[in-house]
Order: C-alpha cells, then sequence, then structure tokens
C-alpha cells in the first residue's frame, strides 16, 4: 500500500508494462464454469502451483470449496509432455472420487509444450479409465491469451461441444436455454426464478447456485446438488431458443449450439439495471405467449419507485469503474439511467468490441470518458487518472481497495474476486431485486461518507 502512495497522475502510455492487472487468468473461469456441471470435477493439466492458485482464488471469492484436480507436472513433464500424468490422473479420479463429468482445461506449461487433451482422453477410453456413462470434456485456456471471462466462454462452449444434441427438427416451444455469463450464484439463482415465473422451461448452463452458495449442513458432499446435469445439457439441442446474457462470456457457446442444433440465439446483456432486465424480460416474452406476470411488473414498478425517491443523491456523481467487459457494459448503463456520470472505465480482457459497445451505452449524452482496454488497463493507470481528477465513487473488485483508501474514495465492491467481504454470493445484482440492492449500496456509500465528514452543526438525522 506504502508503493501506492508514490503513484503519480503522470500518465504514460506504456508498451511492455502491467502493473496490478485488471483480469485473473482464463484457466480460474474455465474452473468455475465446470463447477456449474452437476457432479463435475474440473482438472487442471498443468503445475500444482497453478492448480493452488485458481482453486484458491475462487474458494476465497466464494468462501466455499472449489474442487479441482491436477495432472501435477514435474520436470519430465515439462519435457516429455504431460500424457502419462493425464492418463493416470482419470484413471485415480473416476476409482477414488466417481464423478460424472471430468472438466479438463490447459495451462500455460502443457499448452506450451502442445499436449493433445481429445487423444489423450480417447486413449483414456480405451484402456478402460473412463467407466461406460462417464465423461471427458476439455478446453484450451493458455493464460498468455484472454482473460478468465475468455476461459469461462471456453468451458461453457465445450459443454455444447459435447454434451448438445438435437433429437428432432421440431423444437420444444416453451423450452429454453440460458448461459448466465460470469455471475454470482444468486445472480443465477435470481435469473431462473424470473424465468419461471414468465411460465418457461429454463435449462440454465453452466449453473453454479446450489453449488458454490450449498447450505451447510452436518454432512459433507463432495458434489452439491447445484449444476446441469449431463441430461439437461444434452436437451439444450432440443430447445426453442438460447438467451445468451453477455457477449463476452455466453456468446461463444450460443454460436456453437445454433451452428451445431439450429437452436437460434439471442446475445444480451447481463440483466443488470433497469433497461438491461427489461430487454432480458421482452427476449422472455417471445417465448411464452407475450405475458409479464403482474409480479414482474410489480419489482419493477417497486425498482423504478426507488430510483425516483434516491436520484437525487445519485444526479451528477462520478465514478470510476474496472472489471469484466460484460459486467462494465451493464453496470455503465445503469449509472447513466441514474443520471451518474461513469468517468474512467477500464478492462484487463483483451477485445476492441468492449470499447464499440461502451461507446453506444455512452452516446453522445455523456462526454469526457475515459475507457480504456487491454494490457497496459491496469489499476495502476486508473489511480493515476484518479490522481490527475478525483471521481466521488469506485465501483470494482477487491483490488482497488488500496486506491480507496490512498485517496479516501468511498469502494462499493462488484464484479470479481472480492477476497475482503463474505456474503455477496448470496445477493443478486441482476434482475430488478438486484438493481434496487445496487441501489442501496451506492447510496449508503454517499450517506455514509455524508455522515462521517459533516461538520457537527450540519449533521442531521435525516438527510
Amino acid at each position: 500500500m506504502a508503493l501506492l502512495r508514490h503513484t503519480t497522475d503522470d500518465v504514460v502510455e506504456r508498451q511492455a508494462l502491467t502493473v496490478n492487472p485488471a483480469k485473473t487468468c482464463q484457466p480460474i473461469g474455465a474452473m468455475y464454469a465446470a463447477l456449474g456441471i452437476n457432479r463435475c470435477l474440473p482438472h487442471s493439466h498443468g503445475s500444482q502451483g497453478c492448480c493452488s492458485y485458481h482453486r484458491s482464488t475462487l474458494s476465497r471469492h466464494y468462501k466455499e470449496p472449489a474442487m479441482a484436480a491436477t495432472s501435477s507436472f514435474t520436470e519430465g513433464s515439462s519435457v516429455f509432455g504431460g500424457q502419462a500424468n493425464l492418463l493416470q490422473a482419470l484413471n485415480t479420479i473416476f476409482s477414488v472420487y466417481d464423478p460424472d463429468v471430468v472438466a479438463v482445461h490447459t495451462t500455460c506449461l502443457s499448452e506450451t509444450i502442445g499436449d493433445d487433451i481429445p487423444q489423450i482422453a480417447d486413449a483414456a477410453v480405451a484402456k478402460g479409465f473412463v467407466p461406460e456413462g462417464k465423461c471427458v470434456i476439455h478446453c484450451n485456456t493458455p493464460s498468455y491469451v484472454g482473460s478468465h471471462t475468455t476461459g469461462f466462454a471456453n468451458m461453457t462452449k465445450a459443454m455444447v461441444d459435447y454434451f448438445s444434441t438435437s433429437t428432432s427438427e421440431d423444437k420444444i416451444a416453451d423450452q429454453i436455454n440460458i448461459i448466465p455469463g460470469w455471475v454470482e450464484p444468486a445472480d443465477m439463482g435470481e435469473i431462473k426464478r424470473l424465468v419461471k415465473m414468465m411460465s418457461l422451461k429454463g435449462i440454465t448452463f453452466p449453473d453454479t447456485s446450489g453449488v458454490l452458495d450449498a447450505p451447510l449442513t452436518a454432512e459433507y458432499n463432495m458434489y452439491p446438488k447445484g449444476g446441469a446435469t449431463i441430461e439437461q445439457l444434452e436437451a439444450t439441442g432440443d430447445s426453442a431458443g438460447t438467451i445468451a446474457l453477455g457477449p463476452i462470456c455466453s456468446g461463444p457457446a450460443a454460436e456453437a449450439l445454433q451452428n451445431k442444433c439450429q437452436v437460434p440465439q439471442n446475445t444480451l446483456p447481463l440483466p443488470i439495471g433497469l433497461r438491461a432486465t427489461d430487454m432480458f424480460i421482452q427476449t422472455l416474452r417471445k417465448y411464452n405467449g407475450g405475458n409479464v406476470p403482474a409480479e414482474i411488473t410489480a419489482e419493477r414498478g417497486r425498482l423504478v419507485d426507488l430510483v425516483s425517491d434516491m436520484s437525487q443523491y445519485f444526479y451528477g456523481k462520478t465514478v470510476a469503474l474496472w472489471g469484466d467487459p460484460d459486467q462494465l457494459v451493464s453496470l455503465t448503463q445503469f449509472l447513466v439511467d441514474l443520471d451518474m456520470r461513469p468517468k474512467y472505465i477500464i478492462t484487463g480482457t483483451p477485445g476492441k468490441a468492449f470499447l464499440r459497445r461502451i461507446g453506444e451505452v455512452l452516446g453522445d449524452g455523456v462526454k469526457d470518458v475515459i475507457v480504456k482496454q487491454g494490457a497496459q488497463a491496469d489499476m495502476l493507470y486508473i489511480h493515476q487518472l484518479i490522481k490527475r481528477e478525483r471521481v466521488d465513487l469506485l465501483i470494482g473488485n477487491t483490488y482497488g481497495k488500496y486506491i480507496s483508501r490512498d485517496e479516501d474514495i468511498p469502494l462499493i465492491r462488484h464484479g470479481f474476486p472480492i477476497l475482503d467481504r463474505i456474503g455477496h454470493q448470496y445477493f443478486p445484482t441482476a434482475g430488478y431485486r438486484g438493481a434496487m440492492r445496487l441501489c442501496e449500496k451506492i447510496l449508503d456509500a454517499f450517506l455514509d461518507r455524508q455522515d462521517r465528514d459533516a461538520p457537527e452543526e450540519s449533521f442531521e438525522l435525516t438527510m
């Protein structure tokens, strides 16, 4: 933290240095997505150190054990390849831990070596290491490209590649696929609740609700009840449509499902905030005959009422945001709708489509916004911008707490990872009810700050 106090407002364009990146690596996303399959054990094909980092990051965020296995590369594996390690691992995993699915993702080391995972998996089947009815799926996730969000997307697409099957040209009219993107387990639960209220049969994949927010009981269960089952994943090919929430995390799987099984897809923003949730509900109406139940209409009305009550405190407040592109686009839209002013927006995830999407959200009405993506869009960069011109609020993951402390600016923790707070996986920010919670958190941050800073003669009971 002392190092951050040496940060200056001199923003220098860099080509080859990243300081505190605003992203993590691909295998973490692949591991998180794999945990959204029922009775699945993620497997990291690489060294123990990589797997330990990925597991610990997920466990520290969700405050739940993130079960995963590793090929445990040694010096020999690094030179001669990891086939023998993976074969032995698959034999041990199915013999001892009895999962229905082993989801293999690669690391930088195994990618550089060039291990052919499908060939190794076929060899495991030929040797009888994979029991009848069990599956091995895989995706490639080298960390020197992409980010945790693209790793999530790759594993989600692998679910389509390995499982989705079309049994008839006639699709099931009231069955739709929901690809929720990288959101909290509580968000997946909220999205499923809205789909059910719209009288639709939804297949959500991946689905970490009930896995990484499982109840505490007196019994240990290595495979919690939640997650999409193999039967559900196979049935996605017979659905009437797919709704992909977030083009980065969910778009590739939706496109693969359309190409493989001719299931039409709609790619939408994550349903964070009023406008994005409206788009989600309007898309669901296409599949249920156009009805919106009164309960959902009432939830929307409560959100609008709350925003109306709070608008005087939000107007004109400036915000710096960092995190995942799908999250940032919807969050920025919501802040603009609240009459706040997003000022600095960065993501470490590469991909210039993000700049276009943020540009569409900001339009011509929001001026003087600095948006940056890629390797040099790091925490140092956003800190330098804040040094140059302060903002009223920070919204991002835990890594912003040092900037918050040094600059004395309130921080709303949002996104991944959140390592220093507990309970966020139980409270959605998606849907109308999630937007209400976001509004409450933002307003509380402003009013707490006002209470703290107010001189005694201006300290009020009612604000």
